[in-house]
């Protein structure tokens, strides 16, 4: 089936698309089906996606996985001290006839592997943030678009591996989910050895950038009961008056907990928002956009654990 229009699509059009997608990416990334949820909950809300883990457990195989599943170009940037913010959104050249035009970078793509985002310096990690927040780039005082739909799948190392650095905060809200990828259990790690590695899996596509835009436009039409909305807000204004939390969710991340039950939802195969989809999703949404206090961790596992805590605090609506 092939969605005709991203205006007409339908809830429950969108949902088999976003089926189909998951079934795809699954013979890929063997017995992680919540990662693969949370993923494409994110990109059906049109938000941004990072994946912070260990190396060698499938990170970059889950976003070329995404990437192609969801169809249209596919950019990867391998992120290193040395990289320049004009290595990402591209420079102004002199051609040979003596005029300056602009060369693209490769962000101007639909999907933009950004691997081991945290291996760069500040400056070149802050030349996504245009990118991501406004869907342009702004080049020697010009703005140039970026195409339709655009998401970043960014994969980072925990900040306590040598040579990285961590994101700016202004960078981490950009993110719609963080999410890891955990180790494979034993039945999972065996399929994995005898077919070959990540490397002989191609990841393969399920949908087209009509299907996605469909998809992204259908989240708006998921109902949301007003209890679910006060449960939504509930969690958020708690964040922000808990002791124990220094910074709390902004208003942007209200609207991203919001927008992700909507995906949730259609990513289920509902039109309505349930409580249990504000519930599974304020710590992927959430967490990486508090600050705690004080911790003797990293500061988004305080979060996590915080952000449990309060969960375990407020009653769900019936």
């Amino acid at each position: 089936m092939t969605l005709a229009s991203h205006d007409d699509t339908t809830p429950a059009a969108a949902s088999a698309a976003l089926a189909r997608a998951a079934a795809a990416i699954a013979r890929t990334v063997h017995g992680k089906p919540d990662v693969i949820e949370l993923a494409l909950v994110a990109v059906a809300a049109g938000g941004h996606v990072l994946i912070e883990d260990v190396p060698g457990v499938g990170k970059t195989t889950l976003a070329r996985a995404v990437a192609a599943a969801m169809g249209g170009q596919m950019a990867r940037v391998q992120f290193t001290s040395d990289l320049l913010p004009g290595d990402i959104t591209g420079v102004t050249v002199l051609d040979r006839a003596g005029t300056f035009g602009f060369r693209q970078g490769p962000v101007f793509t639909n999907v933009l592997l950004a691997d081991e985002i945290n291996r760069a310096g500040p400056k070149t990690q802050s030349a996504l943030l245009e990118a991501m927040s406004e869907r342009r780039v702004t080049v020697d005082g010009t703005s140039h678009p970026l195409p339709a739909p655009f998401v970043v799948l960014a994969t980072q190392n925990p900040l306590d591996f040598h040579g990285t650095f961590p994101l700016p905060d202004a960078q981490l809200d950009r993110f719609l989910v963080r999410l890891s990828m955990g180790y494979p259990d034993l039945e999972d790690e065996r399929a994995i050895l005898r077919s070959g590695g990540a490397r002989e899996r191609a990841p393969e596509p399920a949908l087209s950038l009509s299907e996605m835009r469909g998809i992204i436009s259908a989240v708006s039409q998921v109902t949301v009961h007003v209890d679910i909305e006060d449960y939504v807000l509930q969690i958020v204004r708690r964040t922000r008056t808990e002791p124990s939390i220094l910074r709390g969710v902004s208003p942007r991340g209200a609207e991203a907990l919001y927008r992700a039950s909507r995906a949730r939802a259609l990513v289920a195969g509902r039109d309505f928002v349930v409580p249990e989809d504000v519930h599974t999703l304020a710590v992927p949404v959430l967490a990486h956009r508090i600050r705690a206090r004080s911790t003797d961790g990293s500061a988004a596992r305080a979060g996590e654990a915080i952000l449990r805590e309060l969960l375990a605090t407020i009653r769900p609506p019936a």
